[in-house]
């Protein structure tokens, strides 16, 4: 038994004395694994580029000891993102900004999956944008604004706070100073301002894709007609002008707009523009059937999507969650004067006391999430186009607007 143990004894200790000289005629040179490469395509506004840069840039920081980020920006606009990328699915952006009302058919078309952190994103956003970054009660994106909407931009060196209570009144001063007051005709966006309050509908019918609209009702305290009467008179003042958001921009920097409808995303220019004279408050009313009818507007939030088909789905997951956290929303109110969806960001002074973001919180009583189809948008620009020119044809206002809700309606 003694002799056996002795001789285990030897065995381990001669094993020893190898692995010890093996050590010292091969010594190990080894290095680190190479980290992984993540390639990851981001599309954004054409605007948000130098903003959207910063935040790669401070991603890369945080989490460069544990990948190697190759991060392509391409410009794509957020209201046409969903046909974009339904295009290519799999070819398309890991990381995407998008308008609010495509979530739903994103969803649908399998382009997006529930986020990982819904009781994350719940907590840390405003419900109204975790309502619009929802289909049913299922979280699929990321919140990142809660300031999609519109509202008016006025010079005071025009207009008192009495004067833009009233459209009329501000087209005819406008047009007293051979100036404008415009707003976008050619958007249906923008159109619905004057149907919302006037008890004419629109909206989604339960199988969430074709419309329900009512804007050519012949009866009611409120008619069809009534409103593109309105419309016709104020398109005839000399002081109103139709004009796409990027010339209302262009005509405040050369000064020849006064006030217009827009939203956040123009606040840093025009204050540029105007200076202290800058003024922003809610919609204000317009004249219909003999009554005063305070405009309305849609509403909605910005949010960021990660595409289901990521090759890299976990770090695209991690880089949407860093463009919409609270540091980098704030980042994004600082650079781009956009209202943040984060509970903590938008709550702080700076934003609170933001003119811009002041006028939308003013106008969000008279306004609503935009849910409407695809059928929704080509009619109703066909319709307001032709109030803005004074209905050139003559056709009647029943009959036009006949033919909008027919467009609208269809299936």
């Amino acid at each position: 038994m003694k002799r056996k143990y002795i001789l285990l004894s030897l065995m381990v200790c001669a094993g020893v004395l190898a692995a010890s000289c093996k050590g010292k005629e091969e010594p190990q040179t080894g290095s680190p694994a190479a980290k992984e490469t993540v390639e990851l395509t981001v599309w954004g506004a054409e605007e948000d580029e130098a903003l959207l840069r910063e935040i790669f840039a401070s991603f890369q920081a945080r989490y460069g000891d544990e990948a190697s980020f190759q991060i392509t920006y391409m410009s794509q606009s957020e209201s046409s993102c969903k046909d974009a990328l339904l295009a290519d699915l799999e070819g398309g952006a890991d990381v995407f900004a998008f308008a609010d009302d495509q979530v739903a058919a994103l969803a649908a078309a399998g382009a997006l999956e529930p986020v990982e952190d819904e009781a994350g994103v719940r907590s840390a956003n405003l419900s109204a944008a975790v309502e619009a970054a929802s289909v049913g009660n299922v979280v699929y994106a990321y919140p990142l604004t809660a300031d999609n909407g519109y509202f008016l931009y006025y010079n005071k060196d025009y207009f008192t706070e009495s004067d833009v209570k009233s459209l009329e009144k501000m087209v005819d001063i406008a047009g007293q100073a051979g100036k404008a007051v415009t707003m976008d005709w050619s958007s249906a966006w923008y159109v619905y301002a004057f149907f919302g309050n006037t008890g004419l509908e629109v909206g989604l019918n339960e199988d969430g894709i074709t419309n329900y609209c009512t804007w050519n009702d012949s009866d009611g305290p409120i008619r069809g007609t009534d409103v593109a009467e309105a419309m016709l008179k104020i398109a005839s003042g000399s002081g109103f002008s139709n004009r796409t958001d990027t010339d209302f921009l262009a005509g405040v920097q050369d000064g020849s707009v006064i006030a217009g409808v827009s939203g956040v995303w123009n606040a840093v220019a025009v204050q540029e523009a105007w200076g202290d004279s800058m003024g922003a408050t809610r919609l204000p009313s317009y004249t219909c059937r003999g009554q005063q009818v305070q405009m309305a507007s849609f509403s909605g939030c910005k949010l960021i999507g990660v595409n289901a088909y990521s090759q890299h789905r976990e770090w695209a997951e991690r880089l949407a969650q860093w463009i919409t956290s609270q540091d980098n929303q704030t980042l994004r109110f600082e650079m781009r004067g956009q209202g943040p969806s984060n509970l903590n960001a938008a709550n702080s002074p700076a934003v609170q006391e933001a003119p811009a973001i002041a006028a939308l919180l003013a106008q969000s009583e008279y306004s609503q999430l935009q849910r409407v189809g695809g059928k929704f948008w080509e009619p109703v620009a066909e319709f307001a186009g032709n109030m803005a020119e004074g209905n050139p044809s003559g056709a009647s206002l029943q009959s036009q607007l006949d033919r909008l809700v027919e467009g609208v309606t269809a299936r």
